[in-house]
């Protein structure tokens, strides 16, 4: 099995179709049960093929996962994994992939979190894999977290997470709307649908990824309308909401939150784009 020569060929075909090429290490080292980086180690890399009875076969997974990433699979679904923070998360398909920019949105509600008096009850609208709950469930352990999600298939991939990763975070199957009646809690965290029906997305991510987890209505902004609402009704005086939205929603965001909120502020990503904003409920 010619390492070097296989991950050539795979480099220059996802090159071809302008996909990034270090998709085909991901991969290579996905079926061969290793890091990234242990492919990359001689020593590791030849222990693991003396150890393979038929190296056949492990071409043939990887064609095969190949052929499907060519065909714009995303690379987590092919994986089943995505990396958040320090946590791997379990996806697939039905489940929206973890993206990078919620990262900084997480360093913010756990600062928020230390200074508040313990334990701080946390709901995760829209929960998804559960990425942004078991980061925050993991991080600050005495927190109380509650993810709430109401797609049966996102619903699978949050309980298997959190029976992974963090027993402790309660899922509530439910609709934001009027999930949790009577609850009432210190933050809220959201990463509602907020794309703008009709846009076009990267074909990875229109063809694969789930849409109710994606667009947001006409306009974009009536499903975080629908989630600030919710948030408004959970949160205790003084309690914070910190909300993702599209870079170019932060002031449409603000003016929905300026009803029932106070200190609204919009915060950026990691490369300067307002990416998610904070409030502060009255």
């Amino acid at each position: 099995m010619e390492i070097k020569a296989i991950l050539r060929a795979a480099k220059s075909q996802l090159n071809e179709s302008n996909i990034s090429e270090v998709d085909a290490e991901h991969l290579l080292a996905h079926v061969l049960g290793l890091t990234r980086m242990d492919l990359h180690n001689p020593v590791v890399l030849e222990a693991t093929l003396l150890g393979i009875s038929d190296q056949n076969i492990i071409e043939e997974q990887f064609f095969d996962l190949l052929d499907r990433r060519l065909n714009f699979e995303p690379l987590q679904y092919l994986t089943g994994i995505a990396g958040f923070r320090h946590l791997e998360i379990q996806v697939g398909p039905g489940v929206l992939v973890p993206r990078p920019e919620s990262e900084l949105l997480i360093d913010a509600v756990l600062l928020h979190i230390k200074n508040l008096p313990q334990p701080v009850s946390v709901v995760d609208l829209g929960a998804g894999s559960g990425a942004l709950s078991l980061a925050v469930a993991t991080e600050a352990p005495s927190s109380r977290v509650i993810a709430v999600e109401k797609s049966p298939e996102a619903l699978v991939w949050l309980k298997k997470n959190v029976s992974h990763i963090a027993e402790n975070v309660r899922v509530v199957e439910g609709d934001v709307h009027d999930v949790l009646d009577g609850i009432k809690c210190d933050v809220v965290i959201a990463n509602p649908p907020y794309i703008r029906q009709g846009v076009r997305l990267p074909r990875d991510v229109e063809a694969f990824e789930p849409h109710i987890a994606l667009f947001g209505g006409p306009t974009g902004l009536e499903i975080p309308q629908i989630f600030i609402d919710a948030a408004a009704r959970l949160l205790k005086s003084q309690g914070v909401l910190v909300i993702e939205h599209g870079e170019d929603q932060s002031d449409e965001i603000a003016k929905l939150l300026s009803v029932d909120f106070i200190e609204v502020a919009s915060h950026d990503d990691l490369v300067g784009r307002p990416r998610w904003s904070s409030a502060v409920r009255r």
